[in-house]
C-alpha cells in the first residue's frame, strides 16, 4: 500500500469550513476518492509519531492500519494512506470538516468532545502524571509550589493538577509548549521544573532524550483517561468497522501484542524502549470494550 504524506500547515489549525456533518458517508467518499486520511501526531512516542521522510509510527498507527484494511475489504478497493499531522488545538476541527477521516493520536474520550465526535472502544486508560528532573529536589505534588510547570497547549492536564486535592494551596507557572516536543524542551533546559501530562508520553519523551537517567515520574496520578481513535460523527457504519476491527484485535490478543511492540521493546528511531507496562484499567477497558467517557471513570 503506498504511503504518503501530508504536510501540516499553520492555515490548516484555522480552519473553519463547513464540517460534513450533514449526512456523514465516509465509507463513500473513501470509494469514490480512493484514499483516506489519517491525522496523526509529530511526537507522541510509542503511540503516534514522525520517523521522517513521511513515516509514522506508534501503537494507535498500526492500530489505524488494521482499520483501514478492513475499510478497504468494505468498499471493495484499495486505499492510499495520508497522513496529516494534526495538534491538541486543530484535530477536532479537521476530523468535521473532512480533511482527516479518523484521528490515530491520543486524544481522551470526554463528554465535551462527544458533544463534537465519535469515538471508537477505549484502546488505551491514561494516568495523567509529572515528569521532573531527579536532581530538581521534587518528590511530592506539594513541592511543586512557587515552580514553573510546562504542559502542551490544548491538553487539560493542568486543570486535573489544579484540581487535585493535594494542589488546594499550591501556585505555580504555567509554561505551553506547542506540541509534546516542545513542551519536553522546556523541562529538559531548565525553563521549567516539571512536565504534566499523560503517562505514556512522558515515558517516551524520557526514554528518547539524550539523558534518560536525568529524570523521574512522580508516583502520584492526577487523573485517569479513556483514550480511544477518533471518528466524525454521525457515520455509523464507518464507525461500526472501526468497532468491529477493535473488538477483533483485543478477543485476538492482537492488541496486547502491539502494546508489548510499542511500550515494551525497542522502538525507531533510536532503538531505545519506553518501558511502560500495560496497566490494569486499559486491560479491563479491552476485556468490557466501551466509549465511555472520562466522567464516567471519574464517578467509579
Amino acid at each position: 500500500m503506498k504511503q504518503h504524506a501530508v504536510l501540516a500547515s499553520i492555515a490548516l489549525a484555522l480552519v473553519t469550513t463547513t464540517p460534513l456533518a450533514q449526512g456523514n458517508d465516509t465509507l463513500a467518499k473513501l470509494k469514490e476518492t480512493g484514499s483516506i486520511t489519517l491525522g496523526v501526531r509529530e511526537s507522541n512516542v510509542a503511540m503516534s509519531y514522525a520517523l521522517g521522510d513521511g513515516r509514522h509510527a506508534g501503537f494507535h498507527i498500526d492500530l489505524c492500519h488494521r482499520v483501514v484494511a478492513n475499510v478497504e475489504k468494505a468498499i471493495g478497493r484499495k486505499l492510499d494512506i495520508k497522513y496529516q499531522l494534526v495538534t491538541s488545538q486543530n484535530r477536532i476541527p479537521l476530523l468535521q470538516n473532512g480533511t482527516i477521516d479518523m484521528e490515530c493520536g491520543s486524544t481522551t474520550n470526554n463528554a465535551t468532545r462527544q458533544k463534537d465526535v465519535a469515538f471508537l472502544p477505549t484502546t488505551f486508560v491514561e494516568e495523567v502524571r509529572i515528569a521532573v528532573k531527579k536532581n530538581s529536589g521534587i518528590d511530592s505534588l506539594e513541592q511543586l509550589d512557587g515552580k514553573t510547570i510546562a504542559t502542551t497547549t490544548g491538553a487539560t492536564s493542568v486543570q486535573h493538577l489544579r484540581k487535585h486535592q493535594r494542589t488546594g494551596n499550591v501556585s505555580f507557572k504555567e509554561l505551553h509548549g506547542k506540541d509534546h516536543d516542545e513542551s519536553f524542551l522546556l523541562l529538559q533546559s531548565g525553563r521549567a521544573d516539571a512536565f504534566v501530562l499523560d503517562g505514556a508520553i512522558l515515558a517516551g519523551n524520557i526514554a528518547v532524550s539524550k539523558n534518560p537517567a536525568e529524570y523521574k515520574i512522580l508516583p502520584d496520578v492526577l487523573n485517569v483517561e479513556p483514550i480511544a481513535i477518533m471518528v466524525r460523527k454521525d457515520d455509523p457504519q464507518f464507525r461500526r468497522i472501526g468497532q468491529e476491527t477493535v473488538a477483533q484485535m483485543a478477543k485476538s490478543g492482537e492488541l496486547a501484542t502491539l502494546w508489548d511492540k510499542w511500550f515494551m521493546k525497542p522502538i525507531p528511531p533510536k532503538n531505545v524502549s519506553v518501558g511502560y507496562p500495560l496497566n490494569e484499567s486499559t486491560r479491563q477497558a479491552w476485556a468490557d470494550l466501551n466509549d465511555r467517557p472520562m466522567e464516567d471513570y471519574a464517578k467509579k
